[in-house]
């Protein structure tokens, strides 16, 4: 008995190792492009190490990595666009979400089905009806445009994650807190929402890199680079070949993932806390 534990303890951590390796590697190899100033095009061969460590690449990227516009315009046009997206996203996601667990309607059952439909839809589908209603409204080409996009590929999302959170909230708190003379909206905000705040965590996160990593349907809203997103960039310097050193590819997917990183680590202290909270209090 005690051979087979340890012969599954040895196969689950080689599975685990090799998984690591599978997930890093990548990683160290952007992380080696950035910094290798020897490169004049394309990477012709894999290095674990720059041939020859530089951080210009990286001061290049900080100047104008895409014809001639700005980093700082290439990461405000991105952040606006993600926080937006998800932001409109939580806000009309919420609303719906909590409509359809708590309450019974007409159309309840197929608005659902209709919802889980637009999910699993690929994206590419709605371009054109939403290029269609964003050139009458005359936004298109416009962050508002884009920020409405990406918003309208989160919602589904956000609908359903967050329903499962608000019918895991018990009833009797509600009706407590009815009693104690509070409205719907009131409970809402002060008991439902924040015992729900790990789902919309995770809704707020997967909507904001949907937003920020997504660069194929951005190209049918964008016609000028002053409203271009960093991952626009990326796509349009892969597409460039070896138009410029891939060094300076590497900076860009580096700086780009630092927001990322930043945001990650805030909500997961976030989750952390409350499942703990949830934990104790059970």
């Amino acid at each position: 008995m005690r051979k087979h534990l340890w012969v599954r303890q040895i196969l689950s951590q080689l599975f685990l190792i090799i998984v690591g390796i599978y997930v890093i590697l990548p990683i160290w190899g952007m992380l080696r492009l950035a910094f290798d100033g020897s490169l004049l095009g394309r990477p012709t061969e894999f290095r674990f190490f720059p041939r020859v460590f530089s951080l210009e690449p990286l001061f290049s990227v900080l100047d104008r990595p895409y014809q001639s516009v700005h980093f700082a315009t290439l990461l405000k046009n991105s952040l606006v666009v993600s926080l937006g997206a998800a932001l409109l996203a939580l806000v009309l996601g919420a609303s719906l979400a909590y409509a359809f667990a708590r309450f019974r309607f007409p159309g309840r059952k197929p608005g659902l089905f209709i919802l889980l439909l637009t999910a699993v839809i690929p994206p590419i589908a709605f371009a054109t009806p939403l290029y269609i209603v964003l050139s009458i409204l005359q936004i298109r080409t416009s962050l508002l445009g884009l920020t409405i996009v990406y918003a309208v590929f989160a919602i589904p999302f956000c609908i359903w994650n967050m329903r499962a959170a608000f019918q895991s909230v018990p009833r009797e708190l509600e009706e407590a807190a009815f009693l104690d003379g509070a409205g719907y909206l009131s409970t809402f905000r002060y008991v439902t929402l924040p015992l729900a705040l790990p789902s919309i965590a995770i809704a707020a996160l997967i909507s904001f890199l949907m937003a920020y990593s997504e660069f194929a349907i951005g190209w049918l809203f964008v016609d000028k680079a002053q409203t271009v997103t960093l991952s626009m960039a990326i796509y349009a310097m892969v597409q460039s070949g070896n138009a410029q050193p891939w060094s300076i590819l590497g900076s860009l997917v580096v700086i780009m993932s630092i927001p990322v990183i930043v945001i990650f680590v805030i909500f997961q202290r976030t989750l952390l806390e409350r499942m703990l909270f949830g934990a104790l209090d059970s």
